[in-house]
């Protein structure tokens, strides 16, 4: 919904009529209006609105504008935007435009924060220059020089709706240092990602709170803490072994293997899961899926077969209640893509809904005739 051109002469609508036409708006619809002006904000808090909690996509098409899914309705809204989704946190996003300016953007009212330029870090170790345009930025680290644009980076977001706090934590796939930014700092401070000297990379990343979860290579996974002052804690440290199941090993044999890609959520418990995606083809050259748990108990990594009443959104790498209310499925895994963070050449978009109890996929007819480039599960609230 637009701003109307005579934003006063809206305002004037009286109160019950003005409740009547918010009252019947869907939910995408209702969240645009109460940004028309003041009074429509005001009446809005007072009007009961739809239900508020349920997932929705965000899509990006390849033509450069974007949409939003809401499952419950089967409704796709249209949008506009130049930007890049990279990562988000209930209704805000972190992304970066077409000059690899990083924004934090409301994707319902557009408000919009604007964060340092990427060059601008703070480190004795490697330096970052930006080349001007869309070329890029050439990255300096012991007398090596990497190319990168903004297609190579990698990022995650946590805002704190209550406080109007944030942190971002992003890296480029070539860098071995991520970095990250809480609100109020001056510069962007690092975080080395290398396991020894030859052996670097980010392989998947998962930020809740001030909690920060890195797996790089080859197959070390860390939690640390982003405190005050400038500083980080790493407060565990595991080597993960790699994991393999009867299936895969009949899958390598049978030579049916597409591809195999593992990546790490936190439950609401504040547990550590590592989910293993298998891509495979039948013998009719059908492509599948398969999902594996594994739930990190005393530094190893045990397969579970069950989420219990939770739901696990892949594209934020967490886990939420159930609810049925909300279309929230219980034992459920939302997925989009498994190599969000580690792009593979023959990635593609599935955005489904697989249930870990039948072993059955849900789909959405509606969206099969639009061409992404990528989509995200997201929470609203």
């Amino acid at each position: 919904m637009e701003t109307p051109p005579n934003c006063d002469r809206w305002s004037e609508l009286p109160v019950d009529l003005l409740r009547c036409v918010l009252e019947r708006l869907s939910f995408v619809d209702f969240h645009r209006a109460n940004m028309v002006c003041s009074n429509w904000y005001l009446c809005s808090k007072q009007t009961l609105g739809p239900r508020y909690g349920s997932p929705l996509l965000i899509m990006s098409e390849e033509e450069g504008s974007y949409r939003l899914y809401n499952p419950e309705e089967d409704r796709v809204y249209e949008a506009k935007s130049n930007y890049r989704f990279l990562g988000s946190s209930g209704k805000w996003f972190l992304v970066v435009d077409s000059r690899s300016d990083l924004y934090i953007i409301n994707v319902f009212s557009n408000e919009k924060i604007r964060l340092p330029p990427l060059e601008t870090v703070k480190s004795s170790l490697y330096n970052i220059e930006r080349l001007g345009g869309d070329k890029g930025f050439e990255l300096f680290i012991e007398h090596a020089k990497i190319l990168v644009t903004t297609k190579d980076l990698r990022a995650v977001l946590w805002v704190d709706e209550k406080k109007r706090d944030y942190v971002v934590v992003w890296g480029f796939e070539a860098c071995p240092y991520l970095r990250f930014w809480k609100k109020g700092d001056v510069n962007y401070r690092e975080i080395s990602t290398r396991f020894d000297l030859w052996l670097y990379g980010l392989k998947d990343m998962v930020l809740k709170g001030n909690s920060l979860y890195v797996r790089t290579v080859p197959n070390n996974i860390q939690h640390l803490v982003l405190s005050g002052q400038d500083r980080f804690e790493v407060v565990s440290e595991i080597y993960r072994p790699l994991l393999r199941t009867d299936e895969y090993e009949r899958l390598i044999r049978e030579n049916k293997i597409i591809s195999l890609i593992n990546n790490i959520v936190v439950t609401t418990s504040q547990e550590l899961l590592m989910v293993q995606t298998l891509a495979y083809e039948s013998s009719s050259f059908e492509r599948h899926r398969m999902f594996h748990l594994y739930k990190e108990q005393d530094t190893k990594f045990i397969k579970v077969d069950s989420l219990g009443d939770e739901a696990l959104f892949l594209d934020l790498g967490i886990t939420v209640p159930a609810d049925h209310t909300l279309g929230i499925e219980p034992n459920s895994i939302y997925f989009t893509r498994d190599d969000r963070f580690c792009h593979k050449r023959d990635s593609y978009i599935d955005i489904c809904v697989y249930n870990l109890a039948t072993k059955t996929i849900k789909h959405f007819p509606s969206l099969s005739n639009l061409k992404l480039k990528d989509a995200q599960w997201f929470f609203p609230s």
